[in-house]
């Protein structure tokens, strides 16, 4: 029991706060309200949902597959068991209405107040803008990924007329040709394109910036201004004795060679080095390339000694499982300390890759590529001690006599990522960091050059893609700002619904319902079969019923509690307790509102609610006595006030 004289530290809340509150949405990058899409599928208003998810985010249906969920990391369920599933719940709303369904919905059909809280620059805002497509200034992207699409997708919205330049055949960037199609279908991504392409944005493929063709040439022909989201395409070195052996492969290259189609030969025992997720994309796809060639084995022998072909498959895993075919990932760091343990999606990554049969060898670095006659056989690695030095920067030591060799045909290299900048001339007028990145302004994502604009991971160190979209449409906002002097941006509006006690309920066992993801059985992931599947409605109305409904909040009205405590009783998480003002350790500013409503000459008494623990059941209020508490709903709405721009 507390005593009088402990100290409690509280404070008293803006209205801000209520948005600021809701983890999910705070976030995002691009402000997508996560929470809000979660309970429209529990509600079963799915293209409703929809209309949440999509209208800040161009790249709404890749995210649904491949977002890296900062939003689930920060989910508040995630305290209490798991978090809930939200980039799944979101493929479940895009496969029904978005670009890869069979009945897009035009957000033009949506409501205002159904769209998200984010910055939502969406086809259904075209008009507010008060310009015809392309009408405006000619602007120039260059490079087709997450950060480059969002930004023409924004821009051609405006009133743009865009080109987007791209060095490969295809659009997508590293979201085609870094993320294996067994997470992305292809056709996910080309109909994100088109959705873009249909805002009246040019796409040249296959025209990448060079000697011959730079920013030079793009002014020249006219444009007022240029993005570039060119990413960071080009793998790093390993400065290793035999790192230029014949098998030693950067993971990058390995991954884009294979997305583009080509044939690509591995040996029976492949070692990965790297502890993030590119690592295991790396290695879950050399699995499928073992099983494959194994599989082309195992068919021919099949078809000439009559083997039914299930058999045949059978036995090319059965030889992975004897060791005959090996996928290693080796980190210097322990399992749980790995670059991709350190989210959501990263963990649930490792749980598939572990299923698929890879085996880590965590702790250890690469020390040299062992060999013969300039061809790789194996690894030679060494323990690690510890990874980062204890003002925590990366100095990995090592422990001397440790040394091992781990067997292998090849060695896949994924330890980081660089851009190419070698376009560049010195009259473009882009000045580089010593770490060779572009010198960026991060608040506008303005070069040193007025009229070039950047982001994505040519601009910062390699992210998430949702980050990239963000940056994508932060340099849209700027760009126009340049363009046209600025504009209006769309005001946040906070929209507050009381919520009727008699019908207010959380879902049925909403408190036991589990996290789950599902996934293809482990012996039915061959080749580019996609590994996740989508919700059923069931399973999707279950998982969204996890969601605390954060936007929900117990309001407490002081003019009309009795101080009877029934709510403290009640409350099954221990979230309210009230306690002498005396107590409380407030700062300057909210001391002085409380002493401005509790004058000193008398004791008084302080409700405190702590917020993080509250799982929103409603039981406080319903067993109020003097209605002191509603459970009241904060909704986040944009105004669209936005003129037009003269550029």
């Amino acid at each position: 029991m507390s005593t009088v004289a402990e100290r409690i530290s509280a404070a008293i809340r803006p209205l801000a706060w209520f948005r600021d509150n809701v983890p999910c949405l705070a976030a995002c990058p691009v402000k997508t309200d996560a929470g809000r899409y979660v309970q429209l599928i529990g509600e079963g208003r799915y293209a409703e949902a929809y209309a949440v998810a999509r209208s800040p985010n161009p790249i709404a249906s890749i995210c649904g597959r491949t977002c890296g969920a900062p939003c689930e990391d920060a989910c508040r369920r995630g305290a209490i068991d798991a978090p809930v599933a939200i980039r799944p719940l979101k493929r479940f709303v895009t496969e029904r209405f978005g670009a890869e369904s069979f009945t897009p919905l035009h957000l033009d059909l949506v409501p205002e107040t159904c769209r998200g809280a984010g910055r939502s620059t969406t086809p259904g805002h075209a008009e507010s803008l008060g310009v015809k497509r392309g009408a405006r200034a000619k602007v120039a992207v260059v490079g087709a990924g997450p950060a480059g699409l969002a930004c023409a997708h924004d821009l051609a919205i405006m009133g743009y007329a865009v080109t987007v330049f791209e060095a490969m055949e295809h659009g997508g960037g590293m979201m085609r040709y870094g993320i294996p199609e067994y997470r992305l279908p292809r056709e996910v991504i080309d109909r994100q394109i088109d959705e873009i392409r249909d805002l009246s944005v040019e796409f040249v493929f296959s025209r990448p910036l060079d000697a011959q063709f730079g920013l030079r040439e793009i002014r020249a022909a006219g444009y007022r201004a240029t993005f570039l989201g060119v990413g960071a395409g080009r793998g790093r070195d390993l400065a290793i004795e035999g790192g230029d052996m014949d098998g030693v492969i950067k993971a990058i290259d390995f991954l884009l060679n294979v997305n583009r189609g080509y044939r690509v030969e591995v040996g029976q025992r492949v070692v990965v080095v790297g502890g993030g997720l590119v690592a295991l994309d790396a290695a879950r796809t050399a699995v499928r390339l073992l099983l494959s060639g194994a599989e082309r084995a195992a068919n021919e022998l099949g078809r000439l000694i009559g083997t039914e072909v299930r058999v045949a498959l059978d036995a090319a895993r059965e030889a992975r499982r004897r060791g005959a075919l090996e996928v290693s990932v080796v980190s210097l760091e322990q399992l749980d300390e790995m670059p991709a343990m350190r989210s959501v999606q990263g963990r649930e990554e490792m749980d598939v890759t572990r299923d698929e049969g890879i085996d880590f060898i965590s702790g250890w670095g690469p020390k040299r590529i062992v060999g013969e006659n300039g061809r790789a056989s194996g690894i030679e690695l060494i323990r690690c001690a510890r990874v980062f030095d204890e003002h925590g920067r990366f100095n990995p030591t090592f422990v001397s006599g440790s040394e091992r060799v781990v067997p292998a045909q090849t060695i896949l290299l994924a330890i980081g990522q660089r851009s190419d900048y070698s376009f560049l001339r010195p009259e473009d007028g882009v000045e580089l960091t010593p770490a060779g990145l572009i010198t960026v302004d991060p608040a506008t994502l303005a070069t040193t050059a007025p009229d070039v604009f950047t982001g994505g991971d040519g601009a910062f160190p390699p992210g998430l893609l949702i980050t990239a979209a963000e940056h994508g449409k932060r340099a849209a906002a700027s760009i126009d700002a340049y363009l046209s002097g600025g504009r209006d941006r769309p005001a946040m509006r906070i929209v507050v619904e009381e919520q009727p006690l008699a019908t207010y309920r959380m879902p049925d066992s909403y408190e036991r319902l589990a996290r789950h993801v599902p996934v293809v059985p482990v012996d039915r992931r061959t080749g580019i079969t996609e590994v996740e599947r989508c919700y059923t409605e069931a399973e999707a109305r279950q998982q969204a019923d996890r969601c605390l409904s954060c936007h929900v909040h117990p309001i407490y009205n002081r003019d009309l509690c009795v101080l009877c405590a029934r709510c403290a009783d009640i409350c099954p998480e221990d979230c309210i307790s009230f306690v002498p003002v005396e107590r409380l350790v407030l700062s300057a500013a909210d001391a002085a509102t409380v002493a401005a409503i509790a004058p000193a000459d008398r004791s008084h008494t302080a409700f405190l609610y702590a917020e993080q623990r509250c799982i929103r059941c409603g039981l406080c209020a319903i067993r109020c006595p003097t209605g002191a508490i509603t459970m009241e709903r904060f909704r986040f709405e944009e105004v669209n006030d936005v003129a037009a721009g003269r550029a």
